[in-house]
């Protein structure tokens, strides 16, 4: 594995963001690469070639976890293949064995203690290392890869999903005569970056030759698209590669620029003697940045080698800080802790992240003239009396990377007590008088006292009068607050069960007809379930629900009482004189002849059975009514229809009922023995005869005796004219052979066979 330079972000900084590369069955895994060269000297060692021998090298950058396809292969789904342009014309393409894969794990020693990377981070480089002898010509030589596509979650560029990327080097003829080695760059840059945290990279490269290097942000290179397989200029991987000049990405301006990968606001900086590499990333996503480094000679330029890569930056968290548990914070980031009335203080650590503590210290210079250290964890200590004590807790105390500082204020208060009394008379629904002996003491000011009744309301005041609105065993709380915030509680039971003072219910009065179920509203107040309730509904008949409901089945008029018991034994009673008067109603009752019908006999006989009626009213299918005691209808279709009875008692109730009947569709259908196609209009088509309405499916079908198959209908209006499909052939005189098959109105089904006589 090589090792790999990364930034130290700053003192106490941990990356909380797992890498989330985007997948695609286009590669969307890549994240990086770069072409280098080194001239290994003239072919075979013998200056007469005139040509040169040279080691190319393609490194390759994908993310190891993205879930994207893998390095390009002979043994991939896309044979590895770069391509080679001398000027402008094409040169040749060639193969490529399999990379060397290699991880670049993102370790936790990036020169700061307190970094901490998340194991699943890391970069897969996949190196492709190839030997060409070249001519020495005067033209340049290029270089190519193209491969589709980036991340779709990439921030920075037009469309990633749909934009490749071109790897390339030119190889000019300077280099070829000089037997020029291209620049290589020492490392891989930091996947992760902190957002509103400044970095600091060396970017350098190295030079066997010892050219001057300069570093600038350049663009880097689209190529390869996402329309189908290697082959065509806008496929996964053209073949062959397309020649300079490359189209740049679009970067997502005026924020996004190729100086500016990062966004203006990054003072992203690449220096361009030392290829160091500053900024303050101020947006969080991932951004593409392309770094070329160009080597000159003698002011000559010879190469110039452009990496492609990708920055992920997040949100990171301060690993080492210090914190405590306190009542507030003030404005000066004071831990403020309070204590009323007890000197014992106990102040709870909240520093972390332990795994980087290695210890605390407590400093408080003067509590009572003295001073108070401690190193545990948390702090205990039993001050002296009321008074402000200032100190401070230091994480890490003596560390000179990973350590923090807390300021806290310990205030001692006097202590208060909350207490209070009440009162209401027991038995009667009036409001509780509540007064309040809340006391300080230490003279401070009571500034609030806060009442919570127990039933869901609550109000600030100093002795409140308050009225229940349901009874119940209520908890009534009593929170005073003094003019340091200090507070106390108290609590009571209040029983509230009075009896109301009124009894109401509903209905007030009710006329009606037997039977009848009366719902009794009970609207009294207050009462609920825990109270007691003994009704008498006038007819012999008692009750003790709330609100009960009682069935009426007699004729008469009924005085009805209700006595209420509160759970503390109060109690008050109401009588409710010729409340119900229940009315005589008839019975309604009838029969009908015959019980089924069909659709070629649907008249139906009523015959009224009813009980104390003296009026009739009938209902047939919705489709006519009639007002005699014993009507007679004929049902217009077939089915299920309804026939209701509605009946009145000369008191006026009336009752009803409905009985149903079903009217069966019956289907006549016969097949005449012969026919005689002569044309003179009399059985000159074979075909079914009868009554067939409502029927859901039809066929019939024709055979000679030789099986033949003569004629074939689902229509039967359509007949057989004794030619070969009504159509061909006359048939000649004989016996043939038919079948019909009939669905009904019903779904019952219907087959008819037989033989038919032709006649001529």
């Amino acid at each position: 594995m090589r090792e790999n330079d990364h930034p130290v972000l700053r003192s106490c900084i941990l990356i909380i963001f797992l890498l989330g590369f985007a997948t695609s069955s286009y590669a969307a895994h890549l994240i990086g690469g770069e072409v280098t060269y080194r001239c290994l000297g003239f072919t075979d060692g013998d200056p007469n070639t005139n040509s040169r021998r040279y080691e190319f090298t393609i490194n390759v950058f994908r993310d190891c976890f993205g879930g994207g396809s893998d390095f390009d292969s002979p043994n991939f789904i896309i044979n590895m293949h770069v391509t080679l342009y001398q000027g402008q014309q094409f040169y040749g393409t060639y193969q490529l064995e399999a990379p060397t894969v290699e991880r670049i794990d993102i370790e936790e020693n990036i020169n700061n203690p307190c970094i901490v990377v998340p194991s699943n981070i890391c970069v897969e480089e996949g190196r492709y290392v190839f030997e060409l002898d070249l001519p020495i010509v005067d033209e340049s030589y290029n270089l190519v890869y193209q491969r589709c596509c980036r991340n779709n979650t990439i921030t920075n560029i037009l469309d990633p999903q749909s934009s490749g990327s071109t790897y390339t080097i030119e190889l000019t003829p300077e280099a070829q005569s000089s037997c020029n080695s291209s620049p290589s760059f020492t490392g891989y840059p930091p996947a992760v970056l902190c957002v509103n945290q400044p970095f600091t990279y060396d970017f350098s490269a190295v030079d066997e030759d010892g050219d001057q290097l300069v570093y600038e942000f350049c663009s880097p290179y689209l190529g390869g698209g996402n329309q189908g397989g290697s082959g065509p200029p806008n496929g996964v991987a053209p073949d062959p590669d397309l020649p300079p000049p490359f189209d740049n990405v679009i970067f997502l301006a005026p924020t996004y620029t190729a100086n500016n990968p990062l966004g203006t606001d990054a003072n992203f900086t690449l220096n361009t003697t030392t290829g160091l590499m500053t900024g303050s990333p101020q947006f969080t996503g991932q951004f593409v940045v392309g770094v070329c480094v160009s080597e000159f000679r003698n002011g000559v330029l010879l190469s110039t080698v452009r990496r492609d890569f990708q920055f992920n930056v997040t949100t990171c968290e301060v690993t080492v800080f210090a914190e405590l548990n306190s009542d507030s914070v003030g404005i000066d980031g004071t831990y403020l802790v309070g204590s009323c009335g007890d000197t014992q203080v106990d102040i709870i650590n909240q520093s972390g992240v332990n795994a980087f503590i290695d210890g605390y210290r407590w400093e408080f210079p003067n509590v009572g003239g003295q001073e108070v250290l401690s190193d545990s964890e948390d702090f205990s200590y039993d001050f002296p009396g009321v008074g402000s004590y200032e100190g401070i807790m230091v994480v890490n105390p003596g560390s000179l990377d990973c350590t923090d500082t807390a300021q806290v204020r310990v205030d001692i208060f006097p202590g208060l007590e909350s207490d209070f009394t009440f009162a209401y008379d027991t038995c009667v629904a009036e409001p509780v008088t509540f007064t309040n002996l809340g006391t300080t003491l230490g003279g401070q000011a009571i500034v609030n006292n806060f009442w919570r009744y127990g039933d869901g309301n609550a109000e600030d005041a100093l002795n409140p009068v308050y009225a229940y609105t349901e009874p119940g065993a209520f908890d009534v709380v009593l929170e005073i607050v003094d003019e340091n915030g200090c507070t106390d509680i108290s609590t009571q039971v209040v029983s509230y069960f009075p009896v109301p003072d009124l009894i109401v219910i509903a209905p007030s009065e009710f006329r009606g007809c037997v039977p009848a179920d009366i719902f009794f509203d009970n609207l009294s107040f207050p009462i609920d379930d825990s109270y007691d309730f003994d009704w008498d509904f006038g007819d012999g008949s008692f009750g003790t629900d709330l609100s009960p409901t009682h069935l009426y089945e007699t004729p008469g008029l009924f005085t009805v009482s209700l006595a209420i018991t509160s759970p503390i034994g109060c109690t008050t009673d109401t009588t409710f004189e010729d409340l119900i008067l229940m009315e005589p109603a008839p019975t309604a009752d009838f029969t009908f002849s015959p019980e089924s019908l069909t659709n070629f006999q649907p008249e139906v006989q009523i015959t009224d059975e009813s009980l104390g009626s003296f009026r009739w009213f009938y209902d047939f299918n919705g489709e006519a009514t009639s007002v005699q005691q014993n009507p007679t209808y004929a049902l217009r279709d077939t089915g299920q229809a309804y026939i209701t009875q509605v009946v009145t008692h000369p008191s006026g109730c009336v009752d009803s009922l409905t009985q149903f009947i079903d009217v069966k569709p019956e289907i006549t259908f016969y097949f005449p023995n012969a026919f005689s196609p002569n044309g003179d209009g009399t059985n000159d088509v074979f075909r079914p005869k009868g009554f067939t309405r409502g029927f859901k499916r039809y066929r019939m079908q024709v055979w000679n005796r030789w099986g033949e198959p003569l004629f074939d209908s689902i229509d039967p209006i359509q007949g057989w004219n004794g030619q070969k499909g009504n159509a061909g052939q006359d048939q000649p005189p004989g016996i043939y052979l038919y079948e019909a098959v009939m669905i009904g109105p019903r779904g019952e089904e219907f087959n008819y066979k037989g033989y038919i006589t032709l006649i001529r």
